[in-house]
């Protein structure tokens, strides 16, 4: 049985994190299904998950710091940690430290060309686990995080995932917004569920705030590119389509600096792509 495109690539980082913790050694340990997980050591200022530079970055902004926290969904099938408990972005899976990595680096905005990518002023600064508000019938909202607000865009991203989950119909028909921003015939569905959950929630977000919205991966997963061109299809308004986007890991990676750069290619094996600015 052939592997889905999420399996082959979380296999290629395993082995990819096993050669880069040997060579760059630090304190982690791997669980059974192959996952490097990095502990990190506040103290010294380091974490095997992320560039030096980055991590010192990280902990000297309290909101980045916070990020940290997050706790990992499935932290009791890893290997017992020295002390504390596993958290996500300690996992060379998580697609939060990926995030973080790149827009935590001292360096990333620099030069301008990652703001020119991303169509942000270039004094913007990110915001990891923004609480977007999205409006459900009734005066209720929807406060779920968003993985990163950069002025006024919304980023979702995305690495290992399966999917952008799926939910109920009457759920996702609850939202205040809904029936006016989507042609619901032509979301993914199946009889009982919407399907790509996170991106009908985002772009609601997008709508209901007058954002933009990126939903940032990985060239190897192409499965999420046609899921989340799939919800794209669906969306009424042609002004809020236009402000949804797809950037890939590699396509942002050559607007980096090299020591990212480098850093990214030897433990994702993300390569830079070099693609024209629109």
């Amino acid at each position: 049985m052939a592997l889905s495109h999420a399996a082959r690539l979380r296999t290629e980082l395993a082995a990819l994190n096993q050669q880069y913790s040997a060579i760059h050694p630090s304190s982690h340990c791997q669980s059974r299904g192959g996952v490097i997980v990095y502990e990190p050591d506040e103290t010294a200022g380091e974490h095997g998950n992320f560039l030096p530079a980055t991590y010192r970055a990280i902990l000297r902004n309290p909101g980045w710091r916070r990020r940290l926290a997050k706790q990992h969904s499935q932290r009791r099938s890893l290997p017992s940690r020295a002390s504390g408990v596993w958290k996500e972005l300690d996992s060379c899976m998580s697609s939060d430290a990926l995030l973080m990595n790149i827009f935590c680096y001292p360096g990333t905005f620099s030069d301008g060309r990652v703001s020119c990518r991303m169509g942000t002023p270039a004094d913007a600064r990110p915001h990891f686990g923004f609480r977007a508000r999205v409006p459900l019938a009734g005066g209720r909202f929807d406060r779920t995080e968003v993985d990163m607000k950069l002025a006024d865009l919304l980023v979702e991203s995305k690495l290992t995932e399966g999917d952008f989950q799926a939910k109920p119909k009457a759920m996702v028909e609850g939202y205040r917004d809904f029936y006016e921003v989507f042609d619901r015939r032509l979301l993914p569905q199946t009889r009982e569920q919407y399907l790509s959950y996170q991106l009908i929630r985002n772009v609601l977000a997008s709508h209901a705030l007058d954002m933009s919205f990126c939903v940032l991966l990985d060239l190897r997963r192409l499965d999420l590119v046609e899921e989340w061109h799939a919800v794209m299809r669906a969306v009424r308004p042609v002004a809020l389509r236009l402000r949804c986007k797809t950037l890939t890991w590699q396509e942002l990676a050559a607007d980096l600096p090299p020591r990212l750069r480098r850093f990214l290619a030897e433990k994702y094996g993300i390569l830079a792509v070099a693609v024209a600015r629109v």
